[in-house]
């Protein structure tokens, strides 16, 4: 049961940073896409062409992002239906379970 709980939490919090993750590198690609536009007025010589590769990067980023996005959300579906019927097949472990991290975040607020 210890091993089920702690490799859920585990998940969860890789998850946690891979959506954290997500989240900085699209700020980053904003970010990009804000300085490619400021050199726009730039058509041509070497600031033009580097201006185009970096769009065709920025894209296939974007698209790699969004692959992972679907993945991340389909996993977490997985773990969700997992834990459905984990709770469902163990219903008292589940219930042992919530009140035992009741009872240490109660402790734990408690304490400040």
């Amino acid at each position: 049961m210890a091993i089920k709980s702690s490799a859920a939490k585990a998940h969860e919090e890789g998850q946690i940073s891979s959506e954290h993750l997500i989240g900085d590198f699209k700020a980053l690609m904003a970010d990009a896409e804000a300085l490619i536009t400021a050199t726009a007025h730039h058509e041509e010589g070497p600031i033009s062409l580097i201006r185009s590769k970096a769009l065709e990067t920025l894209a296939s980023a974007k698209d790699s992002i969004s692959n992972i996005e679907g993945g991340l959300s389909e996993k977490a579906k997985e773990v969700a239906k997992g834990t459905d019927d984990f709770v469902h097949r163990n219903p008292w472990e589940a219930v042992g379970v919530a009140a035992g991290l009741g009872l240490l975040i109660g402790l734990f607020i408690g304490r400040r």
